[in-house]
């Protein structure tokens, strides 16, 4: 047994490393209250406490499976293999799924299906661990993959109708998109999975707990820059006042298919030129639908509708009045020899980011920035 632990001892002591990192990133995330990684980002609170309660989990996971190091019996390893996967099927999936789902924060959405979804694997497990047999353990995989790809089905879905929402209510997505953590956290799942199942030996050993790491240090940096997007719930109900500010005493047409008249929309149009297009509010970093609306005097809702009946997002609104900017800056730039560059306009222009501000204008103009200067100069 002696010799057996001593040849295990590299891996045993990356074992608990990996189980450190991980409890010390669940209490900085659970007690401290500055972020050390983007300073001037408000993390999720939600997401904060259930990323904190999946690092203790995979610390604890650590913990019981430490037992295996240390047992020479095989029955004795096989039961503790048999628990150690039954704890991590109540514990582990679904807070990682809870985690996934509490990234996307156009709503609150409930978790009992969860724990729905993981009953009968945890059932499976449970009878595994009662009869210390592995005879259900090819369904339980089976069970588990379709699972998996439930999931990618749904959290595609969500996912687009996440992108949807953001530009509906943002102007600025840096530090809101969440895409591409997902498709990140997609590869390192997938990996750990195949090494789970397929491998054996010490190189698998070594890899899984690589593979710790890089989840620990890639989710710990997500959460800490991900802004809080939560919007009140009453920004999205009209009140009869701000109805009868917008519409005329004699305003008798019918609504549209969005719920508003002829008059209201009018007002709007009126209300955003006056408000937001000629005192250039376009040009404050991240204003959000709801600034916006509280800015000029009318609901969210009201708001949102009208840009649906432009056919255009929030987010593309901005953008196409910042774009306008861009160029009419550069124009007066060129017009009295002034040396520009497109990063410096994109700034002025109210893009914090010179990739958003390239994605923006490619897609309001037809072409590059850099090719539209060009051509201008000619």
């Amino acid at each position: 047994m002696y010799d057996q632990v001593k040849e295990d001892t590299p891996y045993i002591m990356l074992y608990a490393v990996v189980t450190a990192i991980s409890m010390i990133a669940s209490c900085y995330l659970l007690f401290r209250r500055a972020n050390a990684f983007a300073p001037d980002v408000t993390p999720p609170v939600r997401l904060r406490r259930w990323t904190a309660v999946f690092f203790a989990v995979i610390a604890l996971n650590h913990l019981w499976y430490m037992p295996i190091f240390f047992l020479t019996s095989s029955e004795d390893i096989s039961l503790c293999d048999l628990i150690g996967g039954l704890l991590d099927f109540m514990t582990i999936f679904p807070v990682a799924i809870i985690v996934l789902l509490t990234m996307l924060q156009d709503r609150r959405r409930p978790l009992w299906p969860v724990f729905v979804m993981m009953a009968p694997i945890v059932a499976g497990g449970a009878v595994s661990v009662a009869t210390r047999s592995y005879a259900l353990q090819p369904m339980g995989y089976i069970y588990f993959l379709l699972m998996c790809i439930g999931l990618v089905i749904y959290m595609v879905r969500a996912l687009r109708q996440y992108g949807c929402w953001l530009r509906d209510n943002y102007a600025d997505l840096e530090h809101k998109e969440v895409w591409q953590s997902f498709v990140v956290l997609a590869i390192i799942l997938l990996t750990f999975v195949v090494y789970a199942f397929v491998t054996e030996g010490p190189v698998y050993q070594f890899a899984m707990q690589i593979i710790v790491i890089v989840l620990v240090s890639y989710l710990l940096w997500r959460v800490e820059t991900l802004s809080d997007l939560s919007i009140s719930q009453e920004q999205y109900l009209p009140t009869e006042a701000e109805a009868d500010s917008l519409a005329s005493p004699t305003d008798t047409t019918e609504n549209d298919d969005h719920g508003l008249s002829i008059s209201i929309r009018n007002n709007i149009g009126s209300l955003l030129k006056q408000y937001c297009e000629e005192p250039q509010l376009y040009l404050q970093h991240d204003i959000s639908i709801s600034q916006l609306a509280e800015r000029i005097g009318i609901n969210r809702t009201y708001l949102s509708k009208y840009f649906a009946l432009q056919g255009i997002s929030y987010n593309a609104y901005i953008n196409r009045l910042r774009i306008q900017h861009f160029v009419n800056l550069y124009h007066e730039a060129t017009a009295t020899h002034q040396p520009v560059t497109a990063q410096l306009l994109a700034y002025q222009s109210g893009f914090r980011n010179y990739s958003t501000f390239s994605a923006a204008f490619k897609q309001c103009m037809g072409m590059t920035a850099t090719e539209w200067m060009r051509g201008t100069s000619l």
